[in-house]
């Protein structure tokens, strides 16, 4: 019981301690029995929908500013772009004005937009669901019936994406603000600041750089009606951060490119050089529709990358098509395909001669290059002429006897030496005779003449005919093999300069494609 008793008399004097301390300040602090009174001596008679102004001649001047916090979204596909923004509205309420001294010295009030007039200005080219986004804070009114408002609001606003240098691009997207039932002479707009919108509490952008948010007041009178319309346009000036692109399109892009060039290297037994194509064909058609998703479906302009990466897709459609090409001819056999004298002038001789181009042990000049002429024209001419043999053995070269083989004779006094004579290109082997000479046996012959046997014995020229043509067939056999093998090395050889050809010059299309779109972009500047 006696603890009981110690408790109940320490909250008694708890209770005593707390009266005490309240008694010793007033009820309500003394500036919030003025602003309360205050309050109801400016809104108790006050009409929010009457204009705030002396003489209704008079326009209400509304200053009006632009906070620009961040960039949050540039939606190209839409083409809206979607902001942060802080409203900067000031003008002067006749109505809201009090002598301090009468009011404890109350020199602003904070009045929620709804209980008092404000102007009615909206985004023209607002593209949010509910138009106007801002939050309705509450109006700083002073003593002198000055009021500023500042709504902060998610801003969604059409923008006109211009691709044409996608993505070395720069947009100027435009917020077009103003009065939606007041004209010129009824509420005046004013720029706060002549350089535009405030960006000192700017939040950075991972994809776009803010050049600056410049204004402008515009005033236009229609033909319907005298009055001056007004409005306040805030430019948005960004230009596109590049290294993600660059880094994640162009890289790849000119990497890709490089390995359709570097395909051309690629003997072509090795069975890679067509598959290496298409396959490169295929990784640049993804990359271009990952470039198609991002951009806009309009038909006004054509982007730089787009353009660019149409050009390395043609580089490498071409590279396909003389890939089979190249095959083609490296493959051709004598059998199947005769060499054009157009081809091999252009690519035996003239293309290899500008390429520095050679087959082992020879070099191609254009002395060398005549010589191979000259020399054609002398094979094409020894081709037409008979055989060494059959001019030998007397015989064409379908092996018959041109004639008959003549008989030989020796002058008597000079019974050592024979004399070789020719008909109609035969040849008879000179011979010595060293016995006594062969009787007459035709008195028609000259006394001066005595006969000597044929230096064939009978049967011979069948055997040597036999023969000839044995050889005929062998050195036959061998120079259509040695043709044919020529014949398609002419062909791997054609196939090889074409090869160097268009390594070459896709190369420099590649080069040449890439610093062409670099050059022409506005910047180049990867950050």
């Amino acid at each position: 019981m006696s603890m009981l008793r110690v408790c109940k008399r320490g909250l008694d004097w708890i209770k005593l301690t707390l009266l005490f301390t309240v008694g010793l300040f007033p009820y309500g602090a003394e500036s919030g029995l003025h602003e309360r009174r205050l309050l109801n001596d400016l809104l108790v008679n006050y009409n929010k929908l009457e204009r705030p102004v002396v003489n209704e001649s008079d326009a209400v001047v509304l200053t009006f500013g632009l906070t620009l916090q961040q960039i949050i979204d540039v939606d190209e596909k839409n083409q809206i772009l979607t902001t942060n923004i802080w409203l900067n509205l000031e003008w002067t309420d006749v109505n809201l004005r009090w002598n301090e001294s009468e009011y404890g010295n109350v020199k602003d009030i904070r009045i929620p937009p709804s209980t008092i007039w404000k102007p009615d200005i909206l985004m023209y080219n607002s593209a949010s669901e509910a138009f106007d986004g801002t939050y309705p804070t509450n109006v700083v009114v002073t003593s002198n019936g000055g009021c500023s408002y500042i709504p902060p609001g998610i801003f969604k606003s059409t923008c006109k994406i211009d691709i044409t240098w996608f993505p070395f691009d720069d947009q100027n997207c435009d917020m077009k603000f103003g009065s939606w039932t007041y004209n010129g002479f009824n509420l005046d707009l004013n720029l706060k600041s002549d350089t535009g919108g405030d960006t000192s509490t700017y939040i950075l952008n991972g994809e776009w750089d803010l050049i600056g948010v410049p204004a402008k007041r515009n005033e236009v009178i229609y033909e319907c009606c005298p009055e001056p319309y007004l409005d306040i346009t805030f430019i948005i000036q960004i230009r596109r951060r590049t290294l993600y692109y660059f880094f994640n399109l162009i890289v790849p892009c000119v990497l890709i490119a490089s390995m359709a060039v570097l395909g051309f290297t690629l003997p072509p037994d090795s069975g890679e050089k067509l598959s290496l194509g298409i396959t490169v064909l295929l990784s640049l058609t993804v990359f271009q529709s990952i470039v198609t998703e991002t951009l806009p479906q309009v038909s006004d302009a054509i982007p730089a990358l787009g353009t660019y990466f149409n050009c390395i897709m043609f580089m490498v459609a071409s590279s396909v098509v003389t890939t089979i090409m190249i095959l083609n001819y490296h493959h051709r056999l004598a059998d199947t395909h005769e060499m054009p004298d157009w081809v091999r002038v252009l690519f035996l001789q003239w293309i290899p001669w500008l390429l520095r181009m050679s087959r082992p042990g020879e070099k191609i000049t254009r002395k060398t290059i005549m010589m191979q002429n000259k020399m054609k024209e002398l094979d094409l001419k020894e081709k037409s002429s008979k055989s060494l043999l059959a001019n030998v053995l007397d015989m064409d070269d379908d092996f018959r006897p041109s004639s008959t083989l003549p008989h030989s004779h020796v002058h008597p006094h000079h019974p050592s030496h024979a004399h070789p004579q020719q008909n109609n290109g035969g040849f008879i082997r000179q011979m010595s005779v060293d016995r006594e000479p062969w009787p007459r046996v035709s008195g028609n012959l000259p006394p001066q003449q005595e006969e000597v046997p044929s230096t064939f014995p009978p049967g011979a020229h069948r055997e040597l005919s036999l023969i000839l043509k044995e050889i005929k067939i062998i050195t036959d056999k061998i120079r259509d093999d040695e043709e044919a093998a020529a014949i398609e090395n002419d062909w791997k050889f054609a196939a090889m300069v074409l090869d160097r050809l268009c390594l070459i010059v896709f190369t420099l299309f590649t080069i040449v494609a890439t610093v062409a779109v670099l050059a022409a972009a506005p910047h180049v500047i990867v950050t």
